[in-house]
């Protein structure tokens, strides 16, 4: 067993080693989060920059006219859009020299700023609000007419009255800016295959409150992959270098000031434990001025709490085991101060008589008792002390002595109880009471008389009949207040009528569901073996509460009588 606790604790990773690569993990999460970061704010720049230089190269563009001329061009389109007006008449506009001026200024301003494509155009608004690209995939051309644009492709080249393709991603921007005559906030970027990213923008031109035309500016970020990718692996770089150093750092500062010290206190638990719990130095040497330094100092004084405990216990065992010693010779004594009366009366033919006593704990506060007071008289006592334990066992020896040897003098159950009662209350600082059924029988005649002070009822099962609880007015238990009357209670026994007694622990053991065992499961146990012997009932009902009880422990002792009655018809002298 030794060996595989070895072996394990060759296995464990250090603390010191799992911080390390932690903090690595750690800060490559770091890095990659700041590098991630850093790219966004980086792209977002430069699309910043881009657009900006996109809606200057509109606003240039529209500065080449005049607000007369665009209003002109803008109303000639749109009259061709609403067939007004046929490709001729645009095309003589196209032919004009003022036309191809502005033009020209256009093309060659995009040129310079490295433009794909500049134009002027109008946008049916109506059309704009209710297209359906559903409805229109066949046509595919939305109402947008070119007034004039200048492309990187001269073979492209629209002139005047072009029609643009279908711009889907574009009618809400459209119809944004045909609203407000501002040019949308949000960056227009796309992924395109022959210019790869391209910003677009979008500005309208404004006459009197209303928008007559926008200029489209389109121009590739052709930097921003490479621009993107540069920044990316710099940022890497210094992010890496930046992260090592304070890494290395942290993880010096850590180790010394909190692994360290925590090393050193494990290690000093297994050296306590190793080496037969001695305390070393080390724990004091610990001054971190934080909750490691409080640890160890707390450590520490565990550690000589428990050489303290473990030398208390020690001494604690040795005085448990000659209490439980002399316990043992409680028990056997209390075991030997309860009559075999079973033994004792085996050659009465006049009644058959068993009784038991199960203590809860070594000794316990029940008794029961059974003596001849003369040739013709028995005595039956059941009693129950309060409490458990040793002061219950002692006030029991008390308490069984004074009630026989008062018996034996002669009286009736209440007169004896009445002395015993006057014995038990004087000096009773423990304030201790005991619960008593005594009955007093006349063999000859089967009469009795019996006196309940706080017990249980009893039992009584007539010839051929059931058992039944015989119940009736009782009075208060002994040595519970001085002075008191006991009531008697006259009963009388015929052959082979049965009687039993018992204590509360019988109809009060309890299940595992905290139920009792009760009066009633009681007499149905009783009557399960009511034509055996005594012997053989008292067993059966034992058995009766092991099974109901289970598993959960014993609260109360268990203290049974049975009594047979047979009559006199023979002479035991």
């Amino acid at each position: 067993m030794e060996r595989k606790v070895e072996e394990k604790k060759k296995r464990h990773i250090g603390l010191r080693f799992k911080f390390i690569i932690g903090m690595i993990i750690f800060a490559l999460l770091i890095g990659f989060v700041i590098v991630a970061l850093g790219a966004n704010i980086y792209s977002l720049s430069i699309q910043t920059r881009y657009t900006d230089m996109a809606y200057k190269i509109a606003d240039t563009a529209i500065g080449f006219t005049s607000e007369e001329e665009i209003a002109y061009y803008a109303d000639a389109a749109d009259k061709y859009m609403k067939g007004t007006i046929g490709q001729e008449e645009l095309d003589k506009i196209a032919e004009d020299d003022r036309y191809k001026e502005i033009k020209a200024e256009i093309n060659n301003l995009r040129k310079s700023m490295n433009a794909n494509d500049v134009f002027l155009c109008i946008v049916d608004y109506d059309i704009l609000t209710h297209y359906d690209a559903e409805l229109d995939a066949k046509d595919e051309w939305l109402p947008l007419c070119y007034i004039m644009d200048c492309y990187y492709e001269e073979e492209l080249d629209f002139t005047f009255g072009g029609k643009s393709p279908i711009l889907t991603d574009y009618i809400n921007i459209l119809i944004e800016a045909c609203d407000t005559g501002k040019h949308p906030e949000a960056f227009i970027v796309s992924d395109t295959e022959n210019f790869g990213n391209i910003t677009t923008a979008v500005q309208p031109v404004v006459q009197n409150g209303k928008t007559i035309a926008f200029c489209f500016v389109e121009i590739p970020m052709s930097t921003l992959t490479s621009d993107l990718n540069n920044f990316i692996r710099s940022l890497s770089i210094a992010a890496g270098i930046a992260t090592l150093i304070l890494l290395s750092i942290a993880v010096l500062i850590i180790v010394k000031s909190m692994i360290q010290p925590i090393v050193t206190i494990s290690n000093e638990a297994e050296t306590f434990t190793k080496n037969n719990r001695v305390i070393s130095d080390k724990l004091g040497t610990i001054k971190t001025k934080d909750e490691i330094q409080r640890l160890s100092e707390k450590f520490l004084e565990m550690e000589i709490g428990i050489n303290e405990y473990i030398d208390n216990l020690t001494i604690v065992t040795a005085e448990k085991e000659r209490i439980g010693a002399e316990l043992n010779v409680a028990t056997k004594i209390q075991a030997d101060m309860l009559p075999d009366v079973a033994k004792e009366f085996k050659d009465s033919k006049r009644f058959d008589i068993f009784a038991s006593m199960t203590p809860a704990k070594e000794v316990g506060g029940d008794f029961y008792d059974a003596f001849m007071i003369d040739d013709d008289h028995l005595a039956m006592v059941m009693a129950d002390v309060s409490g458990k334990g040793v002061p219950a066992a002692l006030f029991m020896v008390i308490a069984k002595t004074l009630i026989k040897n008062r018996a034996l003098l002669g009286g009736t159950p209440a007169q004896i109880l009445k002395y015993v009662n006057e014995q038990l209350c004087e000096g009773n600082e423990a304030e201790l009471f005991v619960t008593v059924w005594l009955a007093i029988l006349d063999l000859r005649t089967g009469k009795g008389i019996a006196a309940n002070a706080g017990h249980e009822h009893p039992v009584i099962k007539r010839k051929g009949e059931k058992f039944e609880l015989i119940i009736y007015r009782h009075s208060p238990a002994v040595a519970t207040l001085d002075g008191i009357r006991f009531r008697e209670h006259e009963f009388e026994l015929h052959p082979g009528d049965k009687l039993f007694v018992y204590t509360d622990g019988v109809p009060e053991a309890t299940n595992a569901e905290n139920e009792l065992f009760g009066a009633e499961r009681m007499v149905e146990a009783l009557d399960k073996s009511g034509d055996s012997d005594v012997s053989v009932i008292l067993s059966q009902v034992k058995t009766e509460i092991d099974s109901f009880v289970g598993e959960a422990p014993q609260f109360d002792d268990i203290t049974m009588l049975g009594f047979e009655y047979y009559g006199d018809d023979t002479d035991e002298s």
